[in-house]
């Protein structure tokens, strides 16, 4: 896959939810994964999210980083934060082209992403349901759509028992003079 990404949550409240995104992060290839606030103590949550729902260890083979507030915030150059909100502005997912280096950012379970952070994001995204969906089930759903976005996957075919399309292989050109 190209590019990178990063997840994080908002205010997060729930160890086992911490741990069910983080562990989904890890096997969808996160690059680092991310609290801001978090209401819980960090240390315990991951102890915790480890005992109940991370059984991929994931603390030890991707970084983790704690922010107490959104200005803390830090990311690498080039990175995009994009909110997962539903807000009347936020662009519905489908019609939405993931940045080549993003980090996402969710709201807690009990608080959606806050106003300071959502000024700070430069887009937000909204995942079309008809009600708010688990933290972690909405950072699985963004994350399998990056996926979708960005692993080279072939063209699905037309009927549900159709063969896949093959997938093109890669053409490296001459260089482009600018």
């Amino acid at each position: 896959m190209r590019g990178y990404f990063s997840i994080g949550i908002e205010g997060a409240s729930k160890a086992g939810n911490m741990g069910n995104l983080i562990r989904t992060a890890h096997g969808f290839g996160a690059a680092f994964v991310f609290t801001i606030a978090a209401k819980l103590k960090p240390t315990d949550a991951m102890e915790l999210a480890q005992q109940i729902s991370d059984t991929s260890n994931t603390p030890d083979h991707i970084p983790y980083y704690e922010f107490d507030r959104v200005e803390d915030l830090l990311l690498p150059k080039g990175c995009q934060l994009v909110g997962v909100e539903i807000t009347d502005d936020a662009v519905a997912m489908p019609s939405f082209r993931h940045p080549l280096k993003a980090a996402y950012i969710l709201g807690s379970e009990i608080f959606s992403v806050s106003p300071k952070t959502l000024q700070k994001c430069d887009h937000v995204i909204k995942i079309p349901t008809k009600f708010s969906l688990n933290v972690a089930t909405a950072g699985a759903v963004v994350m399998y759509d990056r996926l979708l976005c960005y692993g080279k996957f072939p063209a699905r075919p037309v009927t549900p028992s159709g063969e896949p399309a093959e997938r093109t292989p890669h053409m490296q050109g001459m260089p482009k003079q600018r």
